[in-house]
């Protein structure tokens, strides 16, 4: 018995329906030739469009093509999405968040402008934020505050931009309110100071107007 593929049972089909199909036509539409013409007509544009849309291997490749698309499309949003998810926490960390610090709490001491200078280190700088408690990656925190500082982690953190007079090797600084103390009538040397302030007067750092806006009550 000769082996027959699915598209020649496809066409015998077709073959086999052909006359059915010129019966059910003669009963709809009665004898009139010209309609009988016209709807077989249009059953055999209606066949020929099924069959290039759903029975051929192109069609399906383009769709399987517009599918895998979709899909790489969907998914480098996805990862897309995430990335900015993780900067923006990133972001948050050090007192760089743009979250508005207001209102300000009693217990923070010092005030984003004046200059510090570090209790142990002796170097000197200017605060360009803070946190009501340190924000910073895990694995800093461990590293920064060891089981003996863990209370530390709790207390107000500052951002400061050191000194380059100072000659210290480090360029900003993360540290908590206990190890510094204002100095008044020192001026502060980094090549950051004008994105964070336009003066000084004499006291403190005059903040930028997109600085006070973060920190409106310092």
């Amino acid at each position: 018995m000769p082996h027959i593929n699915a598209a020649a049972a496809l066409q015998i089909c077709v073959l086999l329906s052909a006359l059915p199909a010129q019966y059910f036509i003669s009963q709809w539409y009665g004898t009139d030739s010209v309609q009988r013409i016209q709807i077989t007509e249009r059953i055999i544009a209606s066949w020929s469009s099924f069959t290039k849309s759903y029975l051929s291997l192109d069609s399906w490749a383009d769709r399987l093509k517009l599918w895998l698309s979709k899909t790489r499309n969907w998914y480098y949003g996805e990862k897309k999405t995430k990335i900015g998810d993780n900067e923006a926490e990133t972001h948050s960390y050090f007192a760089e968040s743009s979250h508005v610090r207001s209102p300000k709490p009693e217990y923070i001491q010092f005030s984003v402008g004046q200059v510090i200078v570090h209790k142990r280190f002796g170097y000197s700088g200017v605060i360009v934020g803070w946190d009501v408690k340190a924000k910073a990656p895990e694995e800093w925190l461990r590293h920064k505050y060891p089981s003996t500082k863990q209370d530390l982690k709790d207390t107000p953190h500052y951002r400061i931009l050191i000194n380059k007079a100072n000659g210290f090797g480090k360029s900003t600084a993360y540290i908590p309110e206990e190890e510094i103390t204002i100095i008044m009538g020192l001026e502060v040397h980094h090549p950051d100071m004008k994105a964070y302030f336009s003066g000084y007067d004499g006291s403190k750092y005059i903040m930028q107007p997109w600085l006070k806006k973060i920190y409106p009550h310092d």
